[in-house]
């Protein structure tokens, strides 16, 4: 849950570096009682780290307040109840809200991010004005509800928009979906 909070306008590299800065503090309770600046200096790392550090003790707050720090407890929860309660915790966008669902619950909810949003444009999935929302929605429907697929299927997304469907340059001769274009 962290992780997908220190994510936000990240690159994976500087997020685990802060991960580990954290390691030894991963407790909600440890967290919470966190002085907010040694909170952003252990994550400075992963850039924007006074924001991060306020978003991080938000979502602490309400995850020791709503779920008394049990990610168990959390899971419990039905997957559109959770959502719209993490989305009103300021700082959890739908991005990182999805995450938290998907990758720290298991709950089967797709993870739209800048790749799948690119590649589905450039495949001509939808166009370029589609909210995230319309790509979510999409892409569940399409592939049915599973925890397993969704992981590996976003992890694939990925992997294709680092290294082939690149924001400024696209290597689609050597792409994997070339032959889906």
């Amino acid at each position: 849950m962290v992780g997908a909070i220190l994510t936000q306008n990240a690159n994976w590299k500087n997020v685990e570096k802060a991960i580990i800065n954290l390691e030894p503090y991963l407790d909600p309770f440890v967290l919470f009682n966190m002085d907010i600046e040694k909170l952003a200096s252990l994550i400075k790392p992963s850039g924007y780290y006074r924001l991060k550090a306020q978003r991080l003790k938000n979502f602490i707050s309400f995850f020791i307040e709503r779920f008394s720090g049990s990610v168990n407890d959390m899971k419990k929860m039905k997957l559109k109840e959770l959502r719209k309660e993490l989305l009103t915790v300021p700082g959890v966008g739908r991005e990182t809200c999805d995450s938290i669902l998907l990758y720290a619950l298991s709950k089967p909810v797709f993870v739209v991010d800048a790749y799948t949003k690119r590649i589905g444009v450039r495949h001509g999935l939808f166009g370029d004005k589609v909210g995230y929302e319309e790509i979510r929605k999409r892409f569940e429907e399409e592939i049915g509800r599973d925890v397993y697929i969704y992981n590996e299927f976003h992890a694939l997304l990925v992997k294709v928009g680092k290294e082939k469907c690149k924001k400024r340059e696209s290597k689609c001769k050597t792409c994997p979906l070339e032959s889906f274009l």
